[in-house]
């Protein structure tokens, strides 16, 4: 395994492609292939909502069969004991729809990169006190630019947030220019009976999108 930190190889995999994959529903037999497809089309960022069928199993095969430079990990994270089952699996990322500060401190104890779920300013520096790597911005339909640029004013320069929900290769840009660095990316990306040859496809749309608002 790398040397790196998981913060270190967090940012590097959010530099190479701040995108996250949400593959909410997808069973383990699936898993690697879908997982190397995503990897081929630039992604390094993968997570396995918890209310997946037998999610730590397609976490451990994802992570098992992808190189050091991608980090697979868990979504739906809601509780401490969630968080030692994902490190026991070998998950490297904890997701979470919501910003509970002993889930986030548990996930940093562990050696995990976070990414909490929040609305609000209060929320957010909370999630950033109690250690977050990035801010997920959840649900994005509620957080419309406007007020995401509105909260990315008072938050600490270099603050990573990624809204999530509702995001297709067509409305990265307002966000993008209201201040996010990347996104979470679910049912748009994957949705359960996808043949790994369609989510490929759709991968390919998403960071040519990404591509051409970064410049990268």
């Amino acid at each position: 395994m790398s040397q790196l930190t998981v913060e270190e190889r967090f940012a590097a995999a959010s530099a190479q492609l701040p995108l996250v994959a949400i593959l909410r529903g997808i069973t383990p037999a699936e898993s690697v292939e879908i997982g190397r497809r995503l990897y081929e089309a630039g992604f390094r960022l993968i997570e396995v909502p918890l209310n997946s069928p037998e999610p730590f199993k397609s976490i451990a095969a994802i992570r098992q069969s992808l190189p050091d430079d991608a980090l697979v990990g868990a979504g739906t994270v809601l509780t401490v004991d969630q968080v030692r089952e994902l490190k026991d699996s070998g998950g490297e990322l904890t997701v979470m729809p919501h910003a509970d500060t002993a889930v986030i401190r548990a996930a940093k104890a562990a050696g995990m990169a976070c990414t909490p779920g929040v609305v609000t300013p209060t929320e957010a520096f909370a999630a950033l006190a109690a250690g977050a790597d990035a801010l997920k911005i959840f649900p994005a339909e509620l957080v419309t630019p406007a007020i995401l640029k509105a909260i990315r004013v008072v938050l600490p320069k270099g603050t990573r947030l990624l809204p999530v929900g509702g995001i297709t290769p067509d409305n990265m840009q307002p966000y993008v220019d209201a201040g996010a660095t990347g996104f979470g990316l679910g049912s748009a990306i994957y949705k359960p009976g996808m043949t790994a040859e369609q989510v490929a496809a759709v991968a390919a749309r998403f960071v040519a999108g990404w591509r051409a608002l970064s410049g990268r």
